[in-house]
Order: C-alpha cells, then structure tokens, then sequence
C-alpha cells in the first residue's frame, strides 16, 4: 500500500467515525423524544387508573366495615426537603387509608407504598390519631404482587368485571401504620 492510498484509507475511516457520530445523535434525540412520549402517556394513565379506583372507595371500604367520610386525590405534602404524594387518600374519624393506583402494579410499588404508610403521619400530623392502613389498586397485577401486598397487611384493589372492588376475602384483616 502506498503512502497516497494509506492517507485515503485514513480519509475514510474519519470519514465513516464522523457519519456514525451523527448517526448516534439522531438516535440520541428520538429516544429522548420517544422517553418524553412515554412519560406523559404513563402519567396519563396513572391519572386514568386512580380515576377508576376513586369514585368506588367509598362502596368498597363501606362493605369492608370501614365507612368513609372523604376521598381526596393526588394529596402531596412537603417536609424537610422531602416530599410524600398519595394516590388517594380516604379518610374518616378513624381511619386514614393510602391507596397507590397503578395501571399494572409490582411488587417494588408494593414496597414503595410501605414506604409511605410508614411515613405517613410524619408528613400529615393531623392524622395522629387516625390508623393508617394501605391499599394497593392495579388495572394488572403482576405474579405474585397481590399475594405480596396480602401477606404485607394490604387491601389490594383490582378489576372485576366493567368495576373495581377489593379482592381479599372476607378474612383478611389490614396490618395499622
């Protein structure tokens, strides 16, 4: 190979880098622009699935002996640079129920919402004297994630037909944060 052929060589090589670097940017941005897409339809339907879950909270829980006063969504609170935010906060004299809503529920939100109900009243102090029990709620539920949030002490909220109702049998009884 001759020094003018080696040079050509070089030539294309940089040449191919500089072709392949531009094509990583463009993929670069329409997966930014695919994760952007994706974030609001997740938020969406998040929102969707707490809108479902909502309007039946008083009927479910009343037929579990727990009759609610108000129900209140996406309630978020603030305390010492850290934040709390509940999918839907059902509330009477005694109780104080957490409920987390998702479109397909896993045991990792399972261990996210204990995480809530744990801190809970340090967030809303003016629920001190309420218990605090929690709920999970999904469109989907992945294998095992119900008996998960069962054996946890969690009502667990799912699909029943063109309805949502609480799918723990009668005997169940929800641990008390």
């Amino acid at each position: 190979m001759t020094q003018q052929e080696l040079e050509r060589a070089i030539q294309e090589v940089w040449a191919l880098f500089r072709e392949t670097s531009e094509r990583f940017k463009e993929t670069d941005k329409k997966i930014a622009e695919v994760s952007k897409t994706v974030a609001a339809l997740t938020g969406k339907w998040g929102r969707f699935v707490e809108g479902l879950i909502a309007p039946g909270t008083i009927s479910m829980f009343k037929e579990r002996g727990i009759v609610v006063e108000k129900v209140y969504q996406r309630v978020k609170a603030h305390k010492d640079g850290r934040e709390i935010e509940i999918d839907i906060l059902a509330i009477n004299k005694e109780y104080a129920i957490l409920i987390e809503a998702k479109s397909s529920l896993g045991i990792s939100d399972i261990d996210e919402h204990i995480e809530r109900l744990k801190a809970f009243k340090v967030f809303f102090p003016e629920y001190g004297d309420r218990k605090v029990v929690g709920a999970v709620a999904g469109i989907t539920i992945e294998e095992e994630a119900d008996r998960y949030a069962y054996r946890h002490g969690l009502f667990v909220i799912g699909q029943s037909g063109e309805t949502v109702k609480i799918l723990n049998d009668k005997k169940f009884r929800p641990k008390v944060w």
